[in-house]
Order: structure tokens, then C-alpha cells, then sequence
């Protein structure tokens, strides 16, 4: 402290002790010490009431510590005029003694009362004055200190009782205010209300000072009605906005309160109490109470079972809408107990005893029992209800749902039944899946024989093109008198032979362009008849019988033609040339369950197709692999084995199905499932041989094979037609563009240079609308097959055909019967051709030949020098790109499959590294995937002559 105590009060003869906030003796002066009997050391540090106790709630120590709580909480010096306290003498021995104090709060420098200076002056002998003295002179100095005395201990009585009531007050659970004046100045106000308004500082105030934001909410003029009217007012849940310290951040609380005017005893209104509860938190639960049984409400209502809840006792009290709407009965019908009513008699006492079981336990509860529908019907139903515990946990809700599980226990019922039968129908489920496992067995096999098929018809072209080329380099080495060129021109037609191989396997392996159309088996197969009988010769005696109300099929006619007549001879085989051949046709389905012993069979209607012989029949062994490519019970040079294997081909990729039924001496049956199409029938044109004539329209006839051009452009002269004539698509399009005119656009499918036959009979549209486009091919890419099928509306002439073939194909192509006038005429001049550029065209080029078979890359290198060129010949890609690193080149030939990467990334990575190096991909292949992204390429299929690739050299520089 800064105040010298022992300089003001050392000498004084009055005692003072100084105490903290503890009631710890900090300071005291000689008489103090004097008076008490004690020493400094003795005091000093110690707490007051410890030093010097009195007897626990006895009234001098009620007195000292209600004097000392006065001062600490309001700052005010006070005095204990008499107070009785006991102290023991330095002797141990307890001496009643009587004083008069004074308390002065000593405060610190936020005004706060620190410490407590005590003056104590001992009274005793003033109390305990004589009787006669007390007698002789009743107004002495003794009665004033008695009197001191009563008033000490009624003021201690006042405090206790104030101290009391403020207790109360503050305590109370709810707010308190006491305003007072018609302009309601706050009086008191206990602790609940400063916190629900936010603040302290209110006392003194008025009720529109302290809390101007009531201005508006109506509660001032409330105020000014109850005081003026001496009227109380109440309400509940009331809405009042607050400003917690006088911010501007503002609360919401919903309060219960009352207005309870105050009168003095002449009845005037001095001012208002006021007393209420915050019940804002009550709002906040009785919302989400509401919100929370709304949710319920409507997830009940929304719910596809039924619904209930029901009391402690068990009695129903609520049933969602699904709950009545099968029924049929009103809402209240089922409270209570009544819910039985609804049950089948023979479940009802079950039902009683399960749900009893679970109120008296408390546990969830599950049983079922048919419920009775609105119709009078009964329907199985599980039933569960789980109870809801209020806090104290007991029971006060249950929660119910009934569901129907009518069709589980038909189910289970069938079930039941079935197992009865198990091992019948495990044993015939073992069967059928035996019979599916061996279909897909042989599906997969089929499958995997068909990818094998059509990798061998790549290796096998590739194989042809080394020949071809080895042929080729002899032959142009070989005097064309020697005798052994005949030889040499034996070897190309076995070369040509072995494309045709190539094209069958492709075949099976489902990869040829189908040109399907609605067409009617019966009247078909009639009109091949002929071709038929004269296939399999005299011996061997037709029947064929078609069903009345035949459906159509959309099939490629031609492919029916050609499985029928192999079929044919097949049979003419096994039956020596000697027997019957029956050719039924007729309407078929083939149900779910034959579909799911044959995996690759959609259930439907089909046209079915059966050709049937008496011959030798054939082993199951042999049934087994009859579709596999090349293999045949012929003897060897009758037949290649590719026969049955095109049938399977064309049938799998027509969609349908086949099969084979045969036992050994008893024929062959071989039966064809084509889809019904309904569709009607699409008649071709009434052409016969004899009407074969053409017109005096204009062809424009695009084909990149020279011999077959002129062969062509000869046949189209000979029907009457002018031919204008193209090697490629480019020259075609400057054909097309320079005006003249154009009837029909007739094109290979497979074209050299950047424009395919499709983008250049797109092109040729745009310019021409409407001009007809016929394509031929004798093998197609994707550019108009999708599907294994012709893309709609294409038209396609299949490589090789006939003159007859060719001119029935135009007219229909033409939409329009030939014209009688048109009688074929004498070719009066040659047709336009043009010529194969002589090798000197691509003399000088610098070209680099990757290509991994040595005898191809052989071929290739020795062609080229010949011609003049420049050749770098590798054979793995890696050398490619080293050879392109090293040196320049003009030109790139390159194989599609070679051993370490694709022919397509050493493309794609030597035009990285020369934008314009023009690329020719030599592959057994009819398309390249990956190139299209090359700006200059074209494909040069393998076997190719030497023309084919000057050609397609030529082509790829734009000369």
C-alpha cells in the first residue's frame, strides 16, 4: 500500500487492524495487539475469524460477517455500534467481551474496494456498568450503549431479512423487474432479467432509455396502458427483439410475462411489476417438435406400407392412408384395441399374445398375420413395431409398420412344393446345363476357329505376295518364247487360286458384305431349282416343299443360293450321286427353352430351311467339326473344306442358326433358322437373258485394276452404254467436275490415294443430286459395310460377275426397265483406257522398304531398282527410324505387322519427322486402323503386281 499505516495509526490510542479480501490481518497497531492480548507475530498473515472465533451462526459472528460483506459490495463504510464477541485471553481462557466498530473500505485504482481498515474499541465495561448506576441516572451513557445495542441486532435482523428477499429474487427462475413512475424507471431488476436483455446498466434508467429497441414492438404503449389503466396484462410466447450492451446485433426471445400494476395505500398506480419466464428454447423445441412430427407425418403418408403408432398400453392412436385404403374402414375404426377386427380369425389370439409379450418387455416387436382387404380377401403381412423412450426410459410410443409379404409366402409355398422335387430337377438342370456348356463349347471354338481363319487369310496373302512377286521378277527375266513361261503362267493362276482360298476363309470368319434383302425363300429356291438339279446330276432325285403362308426373311440372296447348292452337293456326296435330296422350307420358332440349350439362338420366329439326304450319314465325331475350315470326309482333290464352313459364315452372320441332324446310315439333315423379316418382299426387276440390254445413258466407270476396266468398259459398250472411264478417285472427281454429263457413278470399292469410293460418291452427290452409285468389289473394307451388312442403301455388284448379272444390276440400280431400243450394238472403237505408267515414271525416287518377310522385302527391292528407284530395304521398324535419322527419302513402304512396333507407328513417327513423306502401307490386310491421321497415305493390298504398285506409287505423289 501506499499509505504509511504505521505513521497514521502506530501511536493512536484507538485500535486498527487492516484485513484483505480474506479477512487475512495484514497490519496492526499497538492497540490493537494491546486489546487483543496478542503479538504481531501471532496475527499477522492469520484469517480474522480464525484468529478470533465465535460460536458458528451464533449472533456475533452473523453480525461481523454481515458488516464485512456490506462493506466489500458497496463500498460504504459501516458501523457495528455493539457488538457481543468473545475473545480468548492470553491465558486460553474465553472471555465475553463487547465492542463498538467501525468498517472503512480502502479502495484500488479501479475503485474497487482492496482492503478493510477495522477501528474496534472495547465496550465491555460500559455494558456491564453497575445497576445502581444504571438506576440512579437511567439516561446515562450505559442505556445509550444498550440502546445501540437493540438497534445493532435489528439491524442485523433488517439485513438478514433484506439479504433474504434480494436472495430470493436474484435466484428466482424467472425475470423480475420493478419499474416505477409513469415513465417506468427501472427500480430493481434481478439477474434472469439484465440476461435476457443483455445488459446491467439499468437501474435509474427509464424503460425507453435503457432499451430503446422496444420503440415499435408495442411494449411501451402495454406500459403506458397498464399504469394508466391499473390494469394487468399478461401474455404468452410473446416475440421480443433485443440489443445485447446497446449494439447493433440483435436477438430474438419469445417471453410468457405479465404486467402487474403496483398501487399505494390510497390505491393510486406508483408503478409496474414485472415477472415473466424466457420460454425461447421451449419455442425452438415445440418447432422442432412440430417439424419433426410433420416429417414423420408426411414420410408416413408417403410410404408404400402401412403406418401406425399407438400409446404405452399398446392402443392404436394413428394409421396412415395405406392403412384405410385397404381396409376400407374409417379413421378411429381401428384405435384403441379394435385393430383385431381387421386380423383372420385363426392369427388374431397369436398376434394378441406376441404384441402383449412385447409391451410387458418393452423389445421390439415382429410377428405376421393376414390382414383383411376392403374386398373381404386376406393377405399375408409382417408386422413390426419398435418402441420410443421418453428420458426417464419408459416407454411412451410405439412405432409400427405392416408390410406385405403375400407374394414371399406364395414363393415360399412354391418353394416348398419344388423341393419336393429336387433331385428330378437338379438331375434335368445338369442335363441342360451340359447341353449349354457342350453349345459353348463349340460357339467358342467356332469363334476362336473364325479369328484364326481370318489371321490365316492375312499370313496366307502375304505368302501369295512372295510368290507373286518372286513370279513376277522371273517372268520379267524370261524370254516369252522359252518353254518355261507356260509354267511360270500356271504359278500366277495358283496364286490366283489361293486369293480365292483366302476369300472364303475370310468368309467363315464372317468378315464378307452382305447385301440383305426381304425376300421369300419359297420362290427363291424355285427358281434355283435348276442350277440345283443340274449340280447334282440325274441320280439323285429333288423334292422341295414349301409350306403354305411362308414368311419373308431378309437374307443375301446370293449367299442362300450358294449354302443351298452346297449343301446340295454335299449330299450328292454322301449318297454316292444315288438317292433323294428333299429342300423343305417352312415357318419356325424356337423358343425360350431350346434357346437356353444353344447359346447363340434369340428366341422368335424364324424361316426355316432344311436340306435333306438318304446318304451315309455322318458320326458325331464328325457332326462335332463339320463347320471347321478345310476339314472333309471327301477323298483328297473332291473339295477344298470350305464348303460347309461359308454356310456357317453366312448364316452366323445373318443372324440365324444352324444345325445338323444325323445318325450313321440313316442321311443328313441339315437345317437353316433365318429370321422372319415382316417386311414385304422386295421383287427384283422382270429381267430375263433375253430382254439383257442397256441404254444410251452415261457411266462413269471408276476402277483402279486396268484389265478389269477395259473388261468392264467392254461390257458396258457391248449393253449400249457410253463409259467414261477413271483409274482413281481423284481423276474421277475432275470427271465429275468438269460438267459433263453423268447417269450413273460405277465403282470399285477399294480405291487407291487420300479419297476413298465413299467419300468420292459422297462428293459426286453433292455435286450431282440424286446420281445413282453402283459399287462392286471382290472384297470390301468398312467404308460401306458396317455390321458385316451393306450400309443402307448402298448398292453393291460383288466381283467376279456376268454380263447378265451386270445388266440386270444397272437397271435396277437405274430404277428403270431397259429400253427396248437399246439392243447391244458392235463396239465401234476401243474403250478409253488409261494406261499403266511405264516404270520410268518413278525412276530416281529415293524409297525406303520396311518390311520383316526377306523374300517379300527381296521382291520389292529388286522391282523398284529395276525401275530406277533408289531402295533402302529393313526389316524391323527400329531400322526404319534409324534409316530415316540417317538419310532422306521420297517415299516410305511400309508392312502393318512387324516384330518390335506397328508398321503404323513408324509411319506416324517418320512423318513427325518429314510432314510430307508420302507412306504406302503393303499389307495382306483391306484397312489400316490408326492411319487416318496420316496426311498422305494409301494401302496396297497383298498379292500385288508390279503395275499395282507403280500405280499406287504414282497415285501417292499425285502424279
Amino acid at each position: 500500500m501506499l499509505i504509511d499505516l504505521d505513521a497514521i495509526f502506530a501511536s493512536s490510542p484507538s485500535p486498527h487492524v487492516l484485513v484483505d479480501r480474506d479477512l487475512r490481518m495484514i497490519w496492526a497497531n499497538d492497540a490493537y495487539l494491546a486489546v487483543t492480548g496478542r503479538t504481531r507475530a501471532q496475527i499477522i498473515g492469520r484469517i480474522m475469524t480464525e484468529e478470533f472465533p465465535a460460536p458458528p451462526d451464533s449472533v456475533a459472528d452473523r453480525m461481523l460477517k454481515a458488516s464485512f460483506k456490506r462493506v466489500f459490495e458497496t463500498a460504504v463504510t459501516d458501523h457495528l455500534p455493539l457488538i457481543p464477541y468473545p475473545i480468548v485471553a492470553a491465558d486460553g481462557t474465553p472471555q465475553a467481551r463487547y465492542w463498538s466498530a467501525t468498517h472503512t473500505p480502502l479502495l484500488d485504482a479501479q475503485g474497487a474496494v482492496e482492503f478493510l481498515l477495522q477501528n474496534t474499541n472495547d465496550v465491555t465495561e460500559l455494558y456491564i456498568a453497575s445497576a445502581a448506576e444504571r438506576a440512579a441516572n437511567p439516561a446515562d451513557h450505559t442505556t445509550m450503549v444498550r440502546r445501540a445495542e437493540v438497534v445493532a441486532r435489528q439491524n442485523l435482523e433488517l439485513g438478514s431479512i433484506a439479504q433474504f428477499f434480494r436472495t430470493i429474487f436474484d435466484q428466482a427462475p424467472g425475470f423480475i423487474a420493478i419499474i416505477s413512475g409513469p415513465d417506468h424507471v427501472f427500480q430493481l431488476a434481478n439477474d434472469a432479467y439484465k440476461d435476457l436483455i443483455g445488459r446491467a446498466d439499468v437501474l435509474g434508467k427509464s424503460v425507453r432509455t435503457a432499451l430503446p429497441e422496444l420503440e415499435g414492438q408495442g411494449f411501451f404503449e402495454l406500459l403506458d396502458q397498464v399504469y394508466a389503466s391499473g390494469t394487468p396484462f399478461s401474455q404468452s410466447g410473446a416475440l421480443v427483439r433485443f440489443r445485447p450492451d446497446g449494439g447493433e446485433a440483435e436477438i430474438e426471445r419469445h417471453v410468457d410475462f405479465i404486467f402487474q400494476p403496483m398501487r399505494d395505500s390510497d390505491g393510486l398506480t406508483t408503478g409496474i411489476f414485472v415477472q415473466g419466464h424466457d420460454v425461447t428454447k421451449q419455442k425452438a423445441a415445440e418447432a422442432e417438435l412440430f417439424e419433426t412430427r410433420e416429417r414423420f407425418r408426411v414420410m408416413a403418408q408417403s410410404m408404400p406400407n402401412q403406418v401406425w403408432t399407438a400409446g404405452p398400453d399398446g392402443g392404436l392412436d394413428w394409421l396412415n392412408d395405406q392403412a384405410y385404403a385397404y381396409t376400407g374402414l374409417a379413421e378411429g375404426d381401428l384405435y384403441g384395441a379394435a385393430w383385431g377386427q381387421a386380423l383372420h380369425p385363426d392369427d388374431l389370439e397369436g398376434a394378441a399374445a406376441s404384441w402383449a409379450a412385447a409391451l410387458a418387455s418393452g423389445t421390439q416387436y415382429e410377428t405376421e398375420f393376414r390382414i383383411r382387404r376392403h374386398d373381404g380377401a386376406y393377405r399375408w403381412f409382417i408386422v413390426r413395431a419398435a418402441p420410443i423412450y421418453c428420458a426417464e426410459g419408459r416407454v411412451e410410443r410405439w412405432v409400427g409398420t405392416n408390410t406385405d409379404i403375400e407374394d414371399r409366402k406364395l414363393a415360399e409355398a412354391a418353394i416348398a412344393q419344388m423341393n419336393q422335387t429336387l433331385e428330378d430337377r437338379v438331375a434335368e438342370r445338369n442335363r441342360e446345363l451340359e447341353t449349354v456348356n457342350a453349345a459353348l463349347r463349340q460357339s467358342q471354338k467356332m469363334e476362336a476357329i473364325g479369328n484364326l481363319a481370318g489371321g490365316i487369310a492375312h499370313d496366307f496373302n502375304n505368302l501369295l505376295q512372295t510368290i507373286s512377286g518372286s513370279l513376277q521378277l522371273a517372268k520379267r527375266r524370261i524370254d516369252p518364247a522359252s518353254e518355261v513361261m507356260p509354267r511360270i503362267e500356271l504359278a500366277m493362276k495358283a496364286v490366283e487360286r489361293g486369293a480365292t482360298l483366302a476369300s472364303q476363309l475370310l468368309s467363315f470368319g464372317r468378315r464378307q458384305p452382305l447385301a440383305p434383302k426381304v425376300i421369300n425363300l419359297g420362290r427363291l429356291l424355285r427358281d434355283a431349282g435348276n442350277i440345283v438339279r443340274s449340280a447334282i446330276g440325274e441320280g439323285v432325285e429333288v423334292e422341295t416343299i414349301v409350306a403354305g403362308g411362308l414368311w419373308n426373311t431378309c437374307v443375301d440372296p446370293t449367299n442362300v443360293e450358294s449354302a443351298v447348292l452346297n449343301m446340295a452337293i454335299n449330299g450328292r456326296d454322301a449318297m454316292e450321286g444315288h438317292g433323294k435330296l428333299t429342300i423343305e422350307i417352312g415357318n419356325a420358332y424356337l423358343d425360350e427353352a431350346y434357346a437356353r440349350s444353344h447359346l447363340d439362338v434369340v428366341p422368335g420366329q424364324y424361316v426355316m430351311l432344311a436340306v435333306t439326304d438318304t446318304g451315309s450319314g455322318m458320326s458325331a465325331d464328325v457332326i462335332e467339326r463339320v463347320f471347321d475350315p478345310f476339314f472333309t470326309t471327301k477323298p483328297e482333290g473332291r473339295g477344298t473344306g470350305l464348303g460347309m464352313s461359308m454356310v456357317y459364315g453366312f448364316v452366323k452372320q445373318s443372324g440365324g442358326h444352324i444345325k445338323i441332324y444325323s445318325e450313321i446310315g440313316s442321311g443328313t439333315s441339315v437345317k437353316i433358322y433365318l429370321p422372319r423379316s415382316l417386311d414385304a418382299e422386295e421383287l427384283p426387276p422382270s429381267l430375263t437373258v433375253d430382254d439383257l440390254a442397256g441404254g444410251n445413258e452415261t457411266i462413269l466407270l471408276v476402277e483402279d485394276d486396268e484389265d478389269v476396266r477395259i473388261t468392264a468398259a467392254h461390257l458396258l459398250n457391248d449393253l449400249g452404254y457410253t463409259v467414261l472411264q477413271a483409274r482413281d478417285a481423284e481423276r474421277a472427281l475432275a470427271v465429275i467436275e468438269s460438267g459433263v454429263r453423268i447417269d450413273l457413278l460405277f465403282t470399285d470399292v477399294v480405291m487407291p490415294g487420300k479419297v476413298t469410293s465413299r467419300e468420292m460418291a459422297d462428293r459426286a452427290r453433292h455435286l450431282i443430286p440424286h446420281l445413282p452409285v453402283l459399287f462392286t468389289s471382290g472384297y470390301t473394307r468398312n467404308s460401306i459395310v458396317h455390321g458385316g451388312r451393306l450400309d443402307a442403301g448402298v448398292q453393291l455388284l460383288s466381283k467376279p460377275y456376268t454380263q447378265e448379272q451386270l445388266a440386270l444390276k444397272i437397271r435396277e440400280v437405274l430404277g428403270k426397265p431397259p429400253s427396248p431400243a437399246a439392243i447391244s450394238a458392235p463396239i465401234s472403237a476401243p474403250p478409253r483406257a488409261d494406261t499403266a505408267p511405264p516404270p520410268a515414271a518413278i525412276a530416281g525416287l529415293r524409297v525406303l522398304v520396311c518390311e520383316d518377310q526377306m523374300l517379300i522385302r527381296m521382291d520389292l527391292v529388286d522391282g523398284l531398282v529395276e525401275s530406277g528407284c533408289v531402295v533402302t530395304g529393313v526389316g524391323s521398324g527400329t531400322e526404319a527410324l534409324e534409316a530415316l535419322q540417317a538419310a532422306s527419302f521420297d517415299l516410305l513402304i511400309v508392312d502393318v505387322g512387324l516384330p518390335d512396333i506397328s508398321g503404323v507407328e513408324v509411319a506416324q513417327r517418320a512423318v513427325a519427322m518429314f510432314a510430307a513423306l508420302p507412306v504406302i502401307f503393303a499389307t495382306g490386310g483391306r484397312s489400316v486402323s490408326g492411319a487416318e491421321d496420316l496426311p498422305n497415305y494409301t494401302i496396297l493390298g497383298k498379292p500385288f503386281s508390279d503395275r499395282e504398285l507403280t500405280e499406287a506409287i504414282l497415285a501417292v505423289l499425285g502424279k
